[in-house]
């Protein structure tokens, strides 16, 4: 499957009408190609709104009504047994019938159920979606500044960084290709160098080895930045030496 096949296939992705092999090549592809990632978030959530907007809410007495049919009909004795009449089996239509409304109960809560999860869906995705574009704005804004500085430096590793700082916007970017993706249960954190004192400026994507970075956070008087190895979810304080150290350009 080449490249341009897997930009296609948002919107089949955003249906699950991919098979394990496609769904798993896809999402390969999603860790480098932020426009893929943005497009499937914004497909899903219209998706989910679709699948909500035809869902048909069970009528408002269905639960009523179904309470007192229960309550009206007396419970069936064990193997179907007539406690009126002991050793007669009784009919099965009644316990068909208790069946039948026990169905139709699970199936009107399942039924608003479905339309709750798929409402959640399609919000967290909006929210995903817009929270990316946003910060896709802000990288640009950062990128695009007058008074933008760029820094480069390479690692020993192979893989190559750029921080770019704009004082008038008081943000900085981090530009790095070819970062290795960190050990199981890690994370790359970024830090604000404050002579000496570092200051978490966030977290980089571990499924992504090159991306753009806002850094979370005022440059003000940060001198530098620099980059850890922390546990997933981040750190207050850097727990290992810094992978690299960048000072920001003049």
């Amino acid at each position: 499957m080449t490249t341009t096949d897997l930009h296609r296939l948002t919107g089949a992705y955003a249906l699950h009408a991919l098979s394990g092999e496609e769904t798993a090549a896809f999402e390969r592809h999603l860790a480098g190609c932020e426009a893929c990632a943005q497009e499937a978030a914004e497909l899903s959530a219209t998706a989910a709104r679709l699948g909500l907007a035809v869902a048909v809410s069970p009528p408002g007495a269905l639960r009523e009504r179904v309470l007192r049919r229960i309550g009206s009909v007396r419970q069936q004795p064990p193997d179907g047994a007539d406690p009126a009449r002991p050793g007669r089996v009784r009919p099965r239509g009644r316990m068909l019938s208790r069946w039948a409304l026990a169905a139709c109960l699970a199936a009107a809560a399942a039924f608003g159920g479905t339309a709750v999860w798929q409402h959640q869906r399609a919000e967290d995705a909006t929210r995903e979606a817009r929270r990316a574009r946003q910060a896709t704005d802000e990288i640009a804004a950062v990128l695009a500044a007058p008074d933008a500085r760029a820094r480069a430096a390479s690692f020993g590793d192979g893989s190559t960084g750029t921080v770019v700082v704009s004082r008038s916007r008081d943000q900085a970017v981090f530009v790095v290709a070819g970062m290795p993706h960190p050990a199981r249960g890690k994370v790359y954190q970024l830090w604000f160098d404050e002579d000496g004192a570092m200051r978490s400026a966030g977290l980089m994507d571990p499924g992504r080895t090159d991306q753009a970075v806002l850094l979370r956070g005022a440059v003000d008087g940060a001198s530098g930045m620099g980059v850890t190895v922390e546990p997933a979810g981040g750190s207050e304080r850097p727990t290992s030496a810094p992978l690299a150290l960048l000072s920001f350009p003049a």
